[in-house]
């Protein structure tokens, strides 16, 4: 039994560790939409998505967020079409049996950029990205691991390290080499139109919560949802302490 109760203490304690140091981030904290009253702020989820769209698109596909899915951004319905409209797809079979291309429409999920794994390799020296829609569950750390990684380009790696051809250095990557290349390489590559400065630190932290949102869009909801369910159930109690006090008043 105490052999049991050692092994099980050793996993409660080494797998947070282990978990840290497969993918270690910067600091906690700073994030609008954590904690218990946190919301999004749409206009990061929009600068984070013009971000993903000039920057993050190229490689990395969103196939579990559909187009329409940008009213909770706060687009219109005419605003999304057009934001679909811009990729293609291919539907079919028409009348004669054979496919076509046509515009996306906002039913479809956002267009990947490759036609499938093989092909995304093929273009990427042999490296899968990973699709987005839910990269901030998926990683250990979260926003800020994702933050950590998209802003640790540049530092200069250890003196002991051998980065390997068509890899590059970032520490925050398990390690420490990855295949990436910095997406954020210099300010200014979007142009945000509420006069944002786009900084790499900006785009960084703008996209990261549009992928925030992309893995968790019904966040808010959940959150009322709670928050209305613990207000209940601290009424109820209330009524029932006072009927217990109302029923057992004369007993002594």
């Amino acid at each position: 039994m105490r052999l049991i109760l050692s092994l099980l203490a050793t996993l409660v304690f080494a797998l947070p560790a282990a978990a840290k140091e497969m993918h270690p981030h910067g600091p906690e904290g700073g994030w609008k939409h954590k904690g218990v009253f946190g919301s999004y702020d749409r206009g990061a989820l929009q600068r984070g998505l013009l971000v993903y769209k000039q920057v993050c698109a190229a490689c990395h596909a969103l196939n579990l967020v559909a187009y329409r899915n940008l009213a909770m951004l706060g687009y219109s319905e005419d605003e999304i079409k057009t934001i679909a409209a811009e990729k293609r797809v291919k539907d079919g079979p028409n009348d004669q049996g054979e496919m076509f291309d046509r515009p996306a429409r906002p039913s479809d999920p956002f267009v990947a950029p490759f036609a499938n794994d093989q092909a995304a390799r093929v273009a990427n020296g042999g490296a899968l990205p990973p699709d987005l829609s839910l990269i901030i569950k998926a990683r250990h750390g979260g926003e800020n691991y994702v933050y950590s990684l998209l802003t640790g380009f540049g530092e200069t790696p250890p003196a002991d390290m051998k980065i390997l051809p068509g890899m590059n250095y970032n520490p925050y990557f398990p390690g420490g080499q990855i295949a990436m290349p910095p997406p954020l390489a210099a300010d200014d590559l979007v142009s945000y139109s509420d006069g944002t400065k786009a900084t790499k630190e900006q785009m960084a932290k703008d996209v990261v919560q549009f992928l925030a949102w992309a893995a968790e869009p019904h966040m808010e909801q959940r959150k009322r949802i709670g928050i209305r369910v613990m207000l209940f159930l601290l009424v109820l109690t209330g009524v029932f302490y006072a009927a217990k006090r109302q029923l057992w008043r004369d007993v002594h």
